[in-house]
């Protein structure tokens, strides 16, 4: 098969990317590729060690699937062996050691959900375990990877400096778990290694094992982590924040309309195929209404994983328990909403009103400096538009809508 350009490669693989070690390595990686008509393998490990995963894990599958597309193999390592001592990366304690029985089982639908993102023909995807080649090592050769790498150079691992400066006991066996990674590098001979922030120390193993084993080293290709619903936490499912492959139309659509207004240009950029520039008019809110362009992220990310018309479906669903009828400028609210009376006795003499005794009048707050808070905080919109200042008054008139975060709103009647 014939490869696109170079840089019409890098620009659809570099999109949303936080490091590339290195871009020269990648773009030259990408041409010889072309001149000899040979797809890269792009590695991606999977350590089997819950029986779901998220729309974060598919951050780096989405990426994945780009390089198939671009006529790239995908080389898929699900880590049964390397499951059994779990990723340190990231984590404060020792992680509990998995049984084989969990470790398979988890395997099993890592698969089945993983191909809801990538293209799972044989030409296209090569599935490996690790345990191919860890479980047969002798301990001589245990003893002569370990050697490859220093206690110091451990140690500049973040999550590692901090166990042991805290005297957090550190085991052993999790000082190989970077290298065991690095290894299945060398194993699979991998031209590319994906994966999340919190993965760059061990993909950067990889490639020291490999200038080792006498081969090219691969690119380091990190991605974001992405947030979770709460808008700060990495997206996970120990706090709560996920969002789920295997959920419902109905769920997924709901569940991504609660995305913080301010996550949504990662969620756009990391989740979607939309181009930068629509999503730069999708996130102003100047162009785009919020609620507008929150619907069209939920309709995308849905209609991945279902099809357009349950995705379609969903939204109707969703606008039919949420959205009733529609305020000032178009702006759509629920039926419900409240009409609260602003009488001449509350606003200045040229008719307009102090924003914090608006802000208090409708209830959204209990004093001033509460009201004061919220708009620090961007909590506060009149139709749609966030009011920046809590100083000074403002004008309104009757049908304007003013609105709390997502779900209080209040429509104003101007005596």
């Amino acid at each position: 098969m014939g490869f696109a350009s170079v840089e019409e490669q890098l620009q659809v693989l570099t999109r949303g990317c936080e490091r590339i070690e290195t871009l020269d390595e990648l773009r030259a990686k990408l041409e010889h590729s072309r001149q000899t008509n040979t797809p890269l393998r792009v590695k991606l490990g999977l350590d089997p060690t819950a029986p779901d995963i998220h729309l974060g894990h598919t951050v780096v599958l989405r990426k994945m699937r780009q390089f198939q597309d671009l006529g790239h193999k995908a080389v898929l390592i699900i880590g049964d062996y390397t499951a059994k001592i779990g990723d340190p990366s990231g984590r404060s304690k020792t992680r509990p050691v998995l049984d084989n029985e969990s470790i398979a089982r988890n395997a099993k639908t890592y698969f089945e959900q993983a191909g809801k993102v990538l293209d799972t023909t044989a030409d296209k995807l090569e599935i490996r375990h690790n345990s191919e080649w860890l479980e047969p090592m002798r301990f001589a050769d245990v003893l002569k990877l370990a050697g490859q790498m220093t206690v110091g150079q451990m140690l500049k691992r973040e999550d590692f400096a901090n166990r042991f400066k805290s005297e957090t006991p550190i085991g052993v066996h999790e000082f190989l778990y970077p290298l065991m990674q690095g290894w299945d590098s060398v194993c699979i001979r991998a031209d590319v290694e994906l994966g999340g922030t919190d993965q760059t120390f061990n993909n950067l193993v990889g490639r020291d094992l490999q200038r080792n084993a006498g081969q090219k080293p691969q690119i380091v290709m990190v991605m974001p982590i992405l947030v979770g619903l709460d808008g700060h936490e990495k997206m996970s499912k120990s706090l709560g924040n996920y969002v789920g492959v295997t959920e419902t139309p109905h769920d997924l659509f709901g569940k991504l309309m609660s995305v913080p207004d301010h996550c949504m240009a990662n969620y756009f950029t990391l989740l979607t195929s939309i181009p930068e520039p629509e999503i730069r008019t999708l996130v102003d809110p100047a162009r785009t209404h919020p609620m507008e362009a929150k619907k069209r992220l939920a309709l995308e990310v849905t209609a991945s994983f279902h099809s357009r018309e349950q995705a379609e479906r969903a939204r109707g669903e969703w606008e039919a328990i949420h959205q009733k009828s529609a305020g000032a400028g178009g702006l759509v609210v629920p039926a419900d909403t409240p009409t609260v009376t602003v009488g001449r006795e509350l606003r200045e003499a040229n008719g307009e009103i102090l924003k914090l005794k608006l802000i208090v009048h409708c209830g959204f707050a209990a004093s001033n400096n509460e009201a004061r808070r919220l708009i620090g905080e961007r909590g506060i919109q009149l139709n749609g538009q966030v009011i920046e200042d809590p100083t000074g008054t403002i004008a309104i008139k009757s049908g304007d809508i003013l609105q709390r975060g997502k779900r209080k709103f209040a429509r104003l009647q101007v005596d």
